[in-house]
């Protein structure tokens, strides 16, 4: 029965109620004084704001652009800061310095010197040996108030700026020598806005954590001059055959004129604007107060003279190949491993480079006027993937971009192989028949070169003759009537064969519209003649430290080959592809007496001409165009770049045991004799020196191997002889120094 006089003591209830209404009211109370008191707060701030209060003209002239002005300066340091994170990566590392200071020495695969890259670690020069003619030289070109800023010379960007304005070009640079050294050592020589505010941020670190001193003396170690010099003292070494230490005034003016263009300026390129660039420097000296025209007056009666280099052919494309492989092999190896200096032997076959470089420059003086085509690049390569030769450009004095490694050019017809590889892997074989007809995806509609179709034929004569429409159905026909997928499967296959580009899915990549580099489409076509087997492009065989430690080996260490085809397609497509070069397109590459396969490869408007071919121990790829992109004069790749490939593959064979290809019955005429004479196009021909047998080269490479491994179980201080104190001593008799090649890379048979 319900309690009409509840006890109050017990009846919680009314205690919650009366909780609930106290602190209602005291939050509204809360409420209400915290309103009160911001109302106050702002009015009596708005009080103290009006006696500054500027209203009329003088707001809109004065304080609404100050007041935009910092607002954009906010919002614009937030996106630098944004665009800066990917810089600062770089210097995450408390080693960045140590990484950037290798010292590296290549030697060809024979064991001889053939350069150096990085700075000199035994003979660097301090700064305070340095001429003082050279520090000012420098800095009066360079950085006139190097002392005085931050890392940025507003002032100095600001006078560049006037007077590049005026001259309707640019007539100064703007960036400071911190930011040229920040350049150098972390970023690229890429012109955009990303770069230079990355440049910035990065100098004003450095000028953190280094000395001006310092800055100074790394930005002279580290500047490229030219002629693959790096360093002030490579240069006078290079240009002037002394030490930067003995240079006169003449020649630290030429010296520091070549910090700006080094290509443009280099003496042994072109002498008189070396000479005018120094003239520009010595009026520097004056106009910044460093000199009086007295001083400089005897440098300007007397300019420098440099060495002739012009016989000099150092691989320098390869070199700079074979560094960037080094830097990414020491950023490998454990952080306790403190080797900077190292003595790298490498895959270049100096005779063969040599060959090479003459056969481009020949052949491209002949008859590049006529195709109106100006620069090519190649690559020769063993079937292990080592690189025998590599030509970059026509001349590295005139540009150091490396057409070979980092050019990106549509392949063309050359991609082909790849679709057809994925063809038969598919079930088809080279006797299916296939219709050479119209075929559009969408609204792209392919045509052949000759504008025609020919109807039915086999797979094989659709590869011979290079049928664009076929290669287009043979996608769509892998996809199982979807082309996407299709195309898809084609990707995936040129991935595991070595291409390492990015390959978008468009419709026309069945015929060559993505592009590649030269070595990476080279070296993949290497699975071919070995039955499937994928390898790795690499142009080192062996590295040491500067005490003579081996401690990395290609052979040991190196990626091993990956089977991404089954033999029977290889041998399948080695099939088809030398039709191409016996009765197709490439008919200008074939070689005496030796069986070779192949591809040509031409783009829309003849920009791209290719031809990519190998033999039972080579494989070599030819690219020849321009730089500009422009249309050649209906050059193909049946043309100019298959004659160029025929000349050095022609030298390269001669002198070593021929390899047959795996299904190719032996080539009717006599194998080429020893020590043959080659041409080089319109050059003199040149006789290919006798080499070691495959036999020999393996014997003394398990020699030299059981001798490492002896010399590292004696007890410390041991002595075995002469001989192996120096293991890679040079020599100028390549047969001797065989001995230094890789069990990887022979240097007979292939």
């Amino acid at each position: 029965m319900r309690e009409l006089y509840p006890d109050p003591e017990k009846d919680w209830k009314p205690k919650i109620r009366r909780w609930l209404l106290e602190s209602d009211a005291r939050f509204d109370d809360f409420m209400f004084q915290a309103g009160r008191w911001t109302r106050e707060i702002y009015e009596r701030f708005s009080m103290f704001m009006d006696r500054f209060h500027i209203g009329g003209w003088r707001r809109w002239v004065f304080i609404e652009p100050l007041s935009e002005a910092a607002t954009l300066g906010v919002g614009g340091m937030i996106v630098m800061l944004a665009l800066a994170q990917s810089a600062f990566r770089e210097t995450a590392d408390d080693d960045w310095l140590k990484k950037s200071e290798l010292a590296v020495t290549f030697l060809d695969r024979y064991g001889n010197e053939i350069g150096s890259r990085g700075i000199k670690h035994n003979d660097s020069i301090p700064l305070e040996e340095f001429p003082d003619a050279l520090i000012k030289a420098t800095l009066a070109t360079e950085d006139r108030r190097f002392y005085d800023h931050f890392g940025i010379d507003v002032a100095g960007t600001l006078r560049a700026f006037t007077t590049n304005l005026r001259a309707g070009g640019v007539q100064q640079g703007g960036s400071s020598l911190s930011q040229q050294l920040a350049k150098n050592l972390f970023l690229t020589n890429e012109r955009t806005i990303e770069r230079k505010i990355k440049e910035a941020f990065l100098a004003i670190w450095l000028e953190s954590r280094l000395t001006k001193n310092e800055i100074l003396k790394l930005y002279l170690d580290r500047a490229y001059l030219g002629g693959g010099a790096f360093g002030v003292d490579a240069a006078a070494q290079f240009y002037f055959n002394k030490s930067a230490r003995d240079v006169n005034l003449a020649e630290a003016a030429m010296l520091a004129g070549m910090f700006k263009a080094p290509t443009k300026y280099a003496p042994h390129v072109n002498l008189p604007a070396a000479r005018a660039r120094a003239n520009q420097v010595l009026d520097n000296l004056v106009e910044a107060g460093f000199m009086t025209e007295g001083q400089v007056f005897g440098a300007r009666r007397n300019p420098a003279t440099a060495v002739d280099r012009r016989d000099d052919r150092a691989p320098n494309y390869f070199l700079d190949y074979a560094y960037d492989e080094v830097k990414k092999l020491v950023s490998t190896f454990p952080k306790s491993m403190n080797e900077r200096v190292f003595l790298v032997r490498t895959t270049v076959d100096t005779g063969l480079q040599r060959v090479a470089d003459t056969t481009v420059e020949n052949l491209l003086k002949q008859y590049g006027r006529d195709y109106h085509a100006s620069q090519s690049a190649v690559v020769i390569a063993d079937l292990e993937g080592g690189v025998r030769a590599m030509v970059g450009g026509r001349d590295y004095t005139a540009s150091q971009f490396n057409r070979a490694t980092d050019a990106l050019r549509q392949p063309g017809s050359s991609f082909k192989p790849y679709v057809y590889a994925m063809a038969l892997e598919s079930g088809m074989k080279p006797t299916t028949t296939v219709v050479d007809g119209p075929v559009c995806i969408g609204n792209w509609c392919p045509h052949n070169y000759e504008g025609s179709y020919r109807g039915a034929m086999t797979l094989t004569s659709a590869m011979t003759h290079s049928i664009n429409t076929i290669a287009v159905k043979l996608s769509i026909s892998i996809g199982n009537g979807n082309p996407k997928i299709g195309r898809a499967k084609i990707v995936a296959l040129a991935k595991s064969m070595g291409l390492r580009t990015p390959l978008p899915d468009t419709p026309s990549l069945p015929i060559g519209a993505d592009e590649v580099t030269v070595l990476d489409h080279t070296v993949a076509y290497a699975t071919f003649p070995n039955l499937g087997k994928a390898v790795t492009p690499h142009a080192l065989l062996e590295m040491r430290t500067g005490d003579g430690n081996v401690i990395w080996r290609f052979d040991r260490d190196g990626p091993k080959p990956r089977q991404v085809m089954p033999p029977a397609i290889a041998t399948d497509m080695i099939y088809m592809m030398n039709k191409v070069t016996e009765e197709g397109t490439a008919r200008r590459a074939l070689l005496p007496g030796i069986r070779i396969a192949g591809k040509t490869g031409t783009t829309n408007a003849f920009r791209d001409a290719w031809f990519v071919g190998y033999t039972g121990n080579m494989v070599g790829g030819v690219w020849i165009g321009n730089d500009d992109y422009s249309s050649t004069n209906r050059m193909t790749g049946g043309s100019l770049p298959a004659m160029v490939w025929q000349a050095i593959m022609s030298y390269a064979h001669q002198g070593i045991e021929i390899k047959p290809l795996t299904g190719l019955p032996p080539a009717a005429a006599p194998t080429p004799a020893k020590n043959q004479l080659v041409s080089q196009g319109s050059g003199p021909p040149v006789l290919r020196p006798t080499l070691l047998t495959a036999r020999g080269t393996q014997v003394l490479i398990q020699i030299e191997h059981m001798m490492d491994d002896a010399a590292r179980t004696l007890p410390a201080g041991s002595v075995v002889s002469d001989v192996s104190a120096d293991p890679l001593r040079p020599t100028d008799v390549a047969p001797k120094s065989g001995a230094y090649a890789s069990a990887s890379a022979p240097v007979s048979g292939n």
